[in-house]
Parts: structure tokens; sequence; C-alpha cells
């Protein structure tokens, strides 16, 4: 029996509302709103979040460098805090999924999603269930998940040289009808990893993608590559996420005094999609696992010489967002781990930016090491280190989760050969 499967199949959590797990969460973006305010003033805010959101945010976009740290800090923050109150006035009932998902909307608020571009992916979605007379809470994670097409809209807006008369509508119908597919090509498409990679969105968001980018090229738009990628700032940074999973870990503890013996049974899950951690231990050991692995993380950039900046706290934070759904310090670390073997044996450096990205959100790879063994892991995440590397082309950069669709390609590969490679009585508890 794979190590990691051990144990009982659920733990006894201490549930908290879903609007006590709201108020949990918001937690986090306020502290990123008073960051920002502490590091600039309010005036360099404002100007730096004009350019932000009047700017093009294809991969890859350090609004740190675009706008000033308080200004991508606090668009985090209140992107974030837009989003709760979207998901409470909805009725959206709260688990590890949502989580996941507005942890997403924080991070990636420091690189690619901004207060202007995300909204029409959401109406899209929102305009599915009307037509579906299904409520959009049903669909609310594939709406703010599937942000991820966000640059779409500036892309178009702002880099066309079509009239804003033009430019502006095209913008706003491609997005809303991308957000019109997201939930039924989801749906259908997650049967490829089957829950091996965490980022299901990102897969599918890659495809829409690059279907997309592939119509626009036809008539001869072209996305622009961008590349702005902050420095220096590995102390105040280091210093802040710190804090912040510190407050976690201690604030898992005081929801639940049980949280470190309900943290050691997540160790031994595998996390394979859908695994909601909030529901099957809760809120307490769900939010000292973020901690934790939020530390592995960030521990892991310092260690191999990368920066912390908007496009790796956003990574961090998708870690520590997941491991509310599927991720824990056992799982990730095999992950990382491959794609650090592979900067020694490729043609680049592992504190070089593709290779700490791919080391980060490479763990959407983390159930592959948590049901196969970590040798499998290290597999995954070795291979993912290339693929990674390869298909941000067929998109343009205009998908945020890139490696969560190279990581969809990987699963959708790898599994089958591990399963077929292993003894059948070893694959006695998988899908068929």
């Amino acid at each position: 029996m794979n190590p990691y499967d051990s144990g009982a199949s659920t733990v006894a959590p201490v549930n908290c509302s879903s609007r006590a797990l709201l108020g949990i969460v918001a937690l986090f973006p306020l502290a990123f709103i008073a960051f920002g305010l502490a590091v600039d003033s309010p005036r360099d805010i404002y100007h730096g979040l004009i350019r932000i959101l009047s700017s093009r945010d294809t991969l890859i976009t350090d609004y740190i460098g675009l706008g000033g740290m308080g200004a991508a800090f606090v668009n985090a923050g209140l992107l974030t805090l837009m989003a709760i109150g979207i998901y409470h006035v909805s009725g959206a009932a709260i688990g590890g999924a949502a989580v996941a998902c507005l942890f997403l909307v924080l991070g990636f608020g420091l690189f690619g999603k901004s207060l202007l571009n995300v909204w029409f992916i959401v109406a899209g979605v929102y305009a599915f269930a009307r037509y579906k007379k299904e409520p959009f809470s049903r669909h609310i994670n594939v709406a703010f998940f599937g942000a991820a097409l966000a640059p779409i809209f500036t892309e178009i807006l702002f880099s066309s040289a079509l009239p804003l008369h033009f430019s502006l509508p095209l913008a706003v119908g491609t997005t809303l009808l991308l957000g019109f597919v997201l939930v039924p090509t989801a749906a259908h498409l997650f049967t490829a990893h089957r829950g091996y990679s965490l980022y299901n969105i990102g897969w599918v968001a890659g495809i829409l993608g690059t279907l997309t980018v592939a119509v626009y090229k036809s008539y001869g738009f072209v996305p622009d590559p961008v590349f702005i990628w902050t420095t220096g700032n590995n102390r105040l940074l280091g210093a802040m996420l710190a804090g912040l999973f510190v407050l976690m870990v201690a604030g898992g503890y005081l929801l639940d005094r049980q949280a470190w013996h309900k943290l050691a049974w997540i160790q031994r899950q595998a996390g394979q999609s859908p695994s909601d951690f909030v529901a099957l231990a809760g809120m307490g050991p769900s939010l000292m696992n973020m901690g934790l692995t939020g530390a592995i993380g960030t521990a892991y950039v310092l260690a191999v010489g990368g920066d912390l900046n908007g496009p790796t706290i956003g990574a961090i934070l998708t870690i520590v967002g997941f491991s509310a759904f599927g991720k824990h310090m056992r799982n990730i670390v095999p992950i990382m781990i491959g794609v650090f073997l592979a900067s020694m044996f490729k043609d680049w450096n592992a504190h070089d930016p593709s290779a700490v990205l791919a080391a980060l959100f490479g763990t959407t790879l983390a159930p592959i090491a948590g049901r196969f063994g970590w040798r499998w892991g290290i597999a995954a995440g070795f291979v993912h280190s290339s693929v990674a590397q390869s298909v941000g082309h067929l998109h343009g950069g205009l998908v945020l989760y890139n490696n969560g669709f190279a990581a969809g390609l990987v699963a959708a590969i790898l599994v089958p050969v591990i399963i077929a490679l292993r003894a059948p009585a070893h694959n006695e508890d998988l899908p068929p």
C-alpha cells in the first residue's frame, strides 16, 4: 500500500459557515492592501493602478515592475475582496476549491489579473448559468479560475491597430464567449488527466487560448511578447510572506486545537482532485497546511537564488490556495525536486524565471506523487520542466496558467503509462 494513502478515510472537521470562511480568507487581501499602503504613498498607488489598468497583461507582466509595489498589492487585494463579495452575494458554498480559487485571484492579482480585465470572463460564465437556468453559485469557481484568460481582453483592447470603437466590442465579445464555453469544456476535458493535475482550468484555458490565438493569427493579429520581471526585493517580500505564513499556522491552531493531529492525516492523502481538505479536515488544519506549504515554496525560491516578485509570489500563493484542495508538504516536494534536477541536466538554471515558475506551479502534479510515490513525482516534475517551457508560444502568453496547460498534457500522458507499468494489484484502487 502507498504510505500516502494509509490511515482513516476522514477525520472529524471543525465546521465553519461559508460566511466565516470568507471572513478568514478576506484577512489576506486586507493584509495585501495594508502592505501596499505601507510601502507606497496613495498618490503613487493611484498612478500605478492607472498604469496597471491601461496596459497589456501578457505573460510575464510583473505588476510590481509595471505599476510599483504598492499598486500591485492594492490591485491584488481589492480584486480579491470584490471576488469574495461576489461569492457572498451568490450564496456559494465555500470549501477547499473556493479557497484555492480566491488565493489564485490574490496571487495573480500581482501579475496578470487586474481590476479591469477579469470581469467579462466571469460575465460569460454567468451568462452560461442563466442560459442553463442554473444558479451562478454552481459555476462561480470556474468563473474566477477562468480569469486565466483575462489577458486576451487587454491584448485585443490595447495592442490592436483597430480604433477603440472596434477593439472594445471585439475584446468584450471574445472574452464573453470564452467565459460562456468554459463550463462545458472544463467538465469534458477533466477526463483527460482524471484529477492528477489540480489546475483543470489551466489545462482548459490553455486549449481555449491556443484556439483563440490561432484564429486571431489567421487574421494577422499576433500577440507581442512581454517580459517584466523585478528583482532585489527578496528581503522585504520574504519578511511579508513569513508574516502571512506564521499567521496561517497560528490561526489554524486557534481555529482547531487538534489541527496538528489532523494535519498528519492530510499528509497521508493522495490529493487527487477533488480532495477538499476544508470539508474533510476543517479550516484549521487546512490553514496550517497552507502556511507550511507556502513556507516551502518561498524557501525553494530563496534556496535556488530566485527572485520574490509578482509572478513568484503568485505561484507561491497558488500552492497555498491548493493546499486546501489537494496539496501538502509530502506531495509537492517531489515535483520541485524533479524540476530542480532537470535544471542540472538541461539548458537552463534552477534560478531562471521559467524554471522557478515551473517548480512552483508544477506542483499541480502533486497527486501523481501522492498516489504513485515520490519517484514518480520526481519524474513528473522532470518532464514538466520541459513541457512548461515549450507550450507558451501556442497561446502567445495570453493564458496565465501556462504551467497548468503544460501539466494537463503531462498528466494525460504520464498517468496511463504509470498505471500500465504498475502491477495489477497496485492498480485496484484506481478508476478505470
